[in-house]
């Protein structure tokens, strides 16, 4: 069911053949958004933050962006800035999906109006986040030992907001606690418009493999929308999920900061299917495309004078530079460096002196 490789194509082109292939949907409605195509920017703290959400707005193929996972607690104080800015966003941004963690139903119910009156398009629970200081607070993963209690949480929330109200939950807290299609169904009963599934356990945390089966049985057991999301690398990966679990969309986490150009992979993929192409074919980057991306998100992250721009562009760097030849040294050079600026010289330069090399190569042969 996952992948046979076949790796026949010209330069820039790669040629994979799957034994079973269903294209990810078109278009997706949640309520009454329209999500195209049916692929989702999954919520991950400290990364999909304004500038990393329109920055894969911008490359294309990704149908609905989500925030970081932001405090209940955290928006109804007034003076939390760092709720301001994790909610913070542009009209290009839309459809867009603001997602809450808490376990106070009225907390909960009250956070989500104000973000419905910030202006998103859809609000989303938080009961995947498997980090320790969330789940001791009976927030993310912590609360599914606690199917009453989310419960309320659902029931408080639907009454409070008038957009579609989603969730996004993993299978449950280990193996011998999988509540995933109980949950599923609670949320459909309560008048929720959409799940998603990290098909794994709290226990888990990000290892091992996500276990597609439980997003099948999912679908199987609710009539609403279902999101699949786990071990997406590839288009082909996509595809398989969905062909292995009719899920009605994809999420994708991890995956978007090493390769931001995934959403548009999965489009132009599925683009050969639907047409019946053949073979199904998507651009993989050049190294200008590369300089360029990295060189557009850091000069994005300037511009919107974040206070830790300098702190993401060390972190992305490990990223956006894997594959790079000589990278490496690149990577070196930006931790060094002091200043946002600085670091945006040392890839112009690094990027630059490869680029003029492999002309100079051209040019000789």
């Amino acid at each position: 069911m996952r992948k046979s490789w076949d790796n026949s194509g010209g330069a820039g082109t790669v040629v994979r053949q799957i034994e079973a292939l269903n294209p990810v949907p078109a278009r997706l409605s949640i309520g009454n958004i329209s999500i195209a195509p049916a692929t989702v920017l999954a919520p991950m703290a400290g990364v999909t933050d304004t500038v990393f959400r329109r920055f894969i707005r911008n490359l294309g193929g990704c149908g609905l962006i989500m925030t970081e996972f932001t405090s209940a607690d955290g928006v109804l104080r007034k003076k939390d800035e760092k709720a301001k800015r994790y909610l913070h966003f542009y009209e290009d941004e839309h459809p867009i999906s603001a997602q809450l963690f808490g376990s106070n139903p009225q907390v909960m119910a009250e956070a989500a109006r104000m973000v419905e009156g910030l202006g998103f398009d859809l609000v989303d629970l938080n009961l995947g986040c498997p980090a320790k200081k969330v789940v001791k607070c009976n927030g993310g993963s912590g609360l599914l030992r606690d199917l009453p209690a989310i419960g309320r949480i659902f029931e408080a929330v639907r009454a409070a907001v008038k957009v579609p109200f989603t969730v996004k939950f993993r299978a449950g807290w280990n193996d011998d606690e999988i509540v995933c299609v109980e949950l599923a169904r609670m949320a459909e009963s309560c008048g929720l418009a959409a799940v998603a599934l990290h098909a794994r356990t709290r226990e888990q945390g990000y290892s091992g493999n996500a276990r597609w089966e439980w997003i099948a049985a999912i679908k199987d057991a609710v009539k609403i929308p279902v999101i699949g999301n786990g071990d997406i690398r590839t288009p082909e990966d996509a595809c398989a999920m969905v062909a292995q679990t009719g899920c009605d969309a994809v999420m994708i986490g991890r995956t978007a900061p090493s390769n931001p150009w995934i959403f548009r992979q999965i489009q132009q993929y599925c683009a050969g299917t639907e047409t019946s192409a053949s073979p199904n074919t998507y651009d993989e980057p050049s190294e200008a495309d590369r300089y360029q991306m990295i060189r557009t998100y850091f000069q994005m992250l300037i511009e919107e004078e974040l206070p830790d721009a300098v702190g993401k562009m060390k972190q992305f760097a490990s990223w956006f530079t894997h594959g790079v030849p000589g990278g490496a040294a690149l990577r070196k050079a930006i931790y060094e460096s002091k200043s946002a600026v600085e670091i945006l010289g040392r890839v112009e330069e690094f990027f630059e002196a490869r680029l003029c090399e492999a002309g100079a190569l051209v040019r000789e042969g």
